[in-house]
C-alpha cells in the first residue's frame, strides 16, 4: 500500500512538474510578441507608425499575412480618398470598416473607425513587420480653460493569417476578420489573433481647441471678414464684369 502511495505521489509530482515547465515555455514564447505605435508629425494631420515583432512566435509565421486590427475613436479618421491613392500606388494597404466616411463631421457627431492595416515585413528585422497610416484629427468643441483636446488611441490587436501553415494554438486564437487574407492559397484562410504584450497600452493625441469665452470675438472677426471679403468681390465683378453701368450704379 505504501509502495502504491509512494508512485502515485511520484506521478503526481512529474505531472505538476510537466504542467509547470510547459505552462513556463508557453508564456516565454507567446510574450515574446510585442507592439509598438508611434504618432509621427504635429498638428491635424499625422502619420501612425505600427511595428509589430512577432519574436519566438514569428518562426511559424513564414509566408504569412500580418495585420493590425485597430479602433480609431471619433476624434480622429482616416481618409478614403487618400487612402486609395495610397494603396492605388503601392504604398499602403488597409481596410476601412465602415468605407464611408464623414471627413467634415467634428469629433462629437462623427463615429468610430474600425482599420485593419496590413504590415510590411521589416528588411531589417527578420521577425519584424510594420506598416504608415495617415491619420487626420477632427475639430472638437471649444473648452472652458483648456485649449487641448485629448484623443486616446488604443494599442492594436495583431492578427495572422496563415493558409498553409500549422499555428500554435497556445499562442494564437481563430478570429472574424471582415477582409480577405492574402495568401498564396485561394481558398479560404483562417485568420488568428496574436497573443501579445504592448510597448504602450495607447498613445495619446493632442488637438488645439478653441475657448469658449473667445466666441464672441470670433463670430464678430468672421463677420467683418465675410463683409470686407464680399465687398471687394462685388466691386471687382462691378469694374471688370460684363454689365450694363445702370446694373451696377443701382
Amino acid at each position: 500500500m505504501a509502495g502504491c502511495l509512494r508512485w502515485w505521489g511520484e506521478a503526481l509530482l512529474s505531472a505538476g512538474l510537466a504542467a509547470f515547465l510547459c505552462a513556463l515555455r508557453v508564456q516565454a514564447v507567446c510574450e515574446g510578441a510585442t507592439v509598438t505605435q508611434e504618432l509621427l508629425k504635429e498638428g491635424f494631420h499625422r502619420d501612425l507608425l505600427l511595428k509589430v515583432d512577432l519574436g519566438v512566435v514569428g518562426e511559424h509565421a513564414g509566408g504569412c499575412t500580418v495585420a493590425a486590427r485597430t479602433h480609431l475613436p471619433p476624434g480622429i479618421y482616416v481618409d478614403p480618398y487618400e487612402l486609395a491613392s495610397l494603396q492605388q500606388h503601392n504604398l499602403t494597404k488597409a481596410v476601412l470598416i465602415p468605407d464611408v466616411v464623414d471627413l467634415e463631421a467634428p469629433e462629437y457627431l462623427a463615429t468610430d473607425l474600425l482599420v485593419l492595416l496590413y504590415l510590411e515585413p521589416d528588411p531589417w528585422c527578420s521577425h519584424c513587420f510594420t506598416a504608415t497610416l495617415p491619420v487626420h484629427s477632427r475639430y472638437h468643441r471649444p473648452a472652458e480653460d483648456s485649449e487641448e483636446a485629448l484623443v486616446i488611441l488604443k494599442s492594436p490587436e495583431v492578427l495572422v493569417c496563415c493558409c498553409d501553415n500549422h499555428l500554435p494554438a497556445e499562442c494564437w486564437k481563430p478570429a472574424e476578420v471582415e477582409a480577405a487574407c492574402s495568401g498564396k492559397n485561394a481558398g479560404p484562410c483562417q485568420w488568428y489573433s496574436v497573443t501579445h504584450k504592448s510597448a504602450h497600452e495607447e498613445s495619446i493625441l493632442q488637438v488645439p481647441v478653441g475657448l469658449r469665452q473667445h466666441s464672441s470675438m470670433v463670430c464678430a472677426v468672421t463677420l467683418l471678414a465675410t463683409v470686407l471679403c464680399s465687398s471687394l468681390i462685388l466691386a471687382a465683378v462691378c469694374k471688370y464684369g460684363q454689365f450694363s453701368e445702370v446694373t451696377c450704379s443701382e
